[in-house]
């Protein structure tokens, strides 16, 4: 039997409210299929199931709200059968007298009747009401309580034609989803989410920042000699550039890449950027792009805008709120010329992204103007110190100087992960 519990879906996530099953019991489900929604304070969350098998029981009904770690649901492993119900104990004969009843209670006693009236089953107080295995299916696929039907079977069982019977005398209501809070409401408790996260992270994380001026001449005029002729929906922007870049800058500093859990660093084994996206309402969330040092700019660009889309319309994805191993912020487009972000535990490290704009700069001993960024980097000095963050920054920069590098669908670090120069 396999527990399916409700994930934690970010730092700040202590509860969440069921709004919908997308499967009933005696569904088989696979490895990586939806099969809830879950609200929590900052959008409603599709659940993956990592799990193949069968579910055997919904234990949570839509519009509860549950705390982190509560089982939702169990499945049956594949080959497992369902437990059968434990059939019920016959009754105990009657206790026999020890001695003979005095003969004056026995003439005060009537004569029994020619025929015995058929005994009655009295059922303890607290006693499980007896029911047969199919009738327990059903009842399930109902949505009915067998413990509520009146049982006509062998002791007072419930049978498969009394749950029938009920469910034709009462027929079930269709169930329909919760609904999820309103939009003040949700804003309020995403602002207190967040707020909690922060606090926490600031109180247990010793933070240490380091900042670094790249330019991007380089980089810019590659990109536009890549957008040529294409169209608009399939330019790439400079941001999954950067994207990219980070990704390729933490094979040689994996210190920054992973989660601090139990007093130790755990490293990740690939680069599962989350991704800052502001929403339209206030707020903000920080989904997963999975694999980015894997991927073609074409590639990112597309699941970067999948994500964007999908984040400000409140239908994201489990794995991709739990995954994130460092965080990307990108103030850009506001104008800010540097971000220093607070790092979302147990992650290790934010990389942060200003506006590229051209500011003053020397180049071969000459003063022009260049268009320049400035990345920040916050760590958590309990993976790793100042020296490891500045390798970092010192990559990010060379790499963003060959933009040519970074389109290649698979990258192999140049240096062992960890070396330093």
């Amino acid at each position: 039997m396999i527990e399916f519990k409700l994930p934690s879906l970010g730092a700040d996530m202590d509860e969440g409210t069921l709004l919908k099953w997308h499967v009933k019991p005696g569904d088989p489900v696979t490895r990586g299929q939806v099969v809830a929604v879950v609200d929590t304070s900052k959008a409603a969350v599709d659940v993956e199931n990592w799990h193949d098998g069968v579910v055997a029981e919904l234990r949570v009904q839509p519009g509860s709200k549950v705390p982190v770690g509560t089982v939702l649901a169990t499945l049956l492993e594949p080959g497992e059968k369902p437990a059968a119900a434990t059939k019920p104990a016959p009754p105990s004969p009657p206790p026999q007298l020890a001695h003979p009843a005095p003969k004056a209670a026995q003439a005060a006693t009537p004569p029994a009747a020619h025929q015995p009236a058929p005994p009655q089953v009295v059922q303890a107080t607290g006693a499980r009401k007896p029911v047969s295995p199919a009738a327990r299916r059903r009842a399930q696929e109902l949505g009915l309580d067998p413990t509520t039907v009146a049982g006509t079977g062998a002791l007072g069982s419930v049978t498969l034609a009394d749950i029938e019977a009920a469910a034709h005398a009462t027929p079930a209501l269709p169930a329909t989803p919760a609904a999820a809070p309103a939009a003040a409401d949700r804003q309020k408790e995403m602002r207190k989410a967040i707020a909690a996260a922060m606090s926490r992270s600031k109180r247990e994380i010793p933070h240490y920042y380091l900042s670094e001026t790249i330019p991007m001449a380089t980089a810019l005029t590659w990109l536009q000699q890549h957008n040529e002729g294409l169209p608009i929906t399939e330019r790439v922007l400079p941001a999954v550039l950067q994207l990219k870049a980070v990704a390729l800058a933490l094979q040689r500093t994996p210190q920054l890449n992973g989660f601090y859990v139990d007093g130790n660093f755990q490293p990740a084994t690939a680069v599962h950027a989350g991704v800052a996206i502001s929403l339209r309402g206030g707020g903000l969330v920080a989904p997963a792009l999975h694999d980015v040092g894997l991927k073609s700019l074409a590639q990112l660009m597309r699941e970067l805008a999948d994500l964007v889309k999908r984040a400000r319309a409140g239908s994201l994805r489990s794995s991709e709120m739990t995954d994130p191993t460092i965080t990307v912020t990108n103030l850009g487009d506001q104008g800010v010329t540097s971000v220093f972000g607070v790092i979302y535990p147990p992650q290790v490290a934010l990389v942060g992204f200003g506006n590229v704009a051209e500011r003053p700069w020397v180049q071969d001993g000459m003063l022009c103007a260049l268009p320049l960024v400035t990345a920040s980097l916050a760590a958590d000095h309990r993976a790793s110190d100042g020296h490891v963050g500045a390798l970092f920054l010192a990559e990010l920069r060379d790499v963003l100087q060959q933009p040519q590098t970074l389109n290649a669908t698979e990258n192999t670090p140049e240096k062992p992960q960890g070396a330093t120069p």
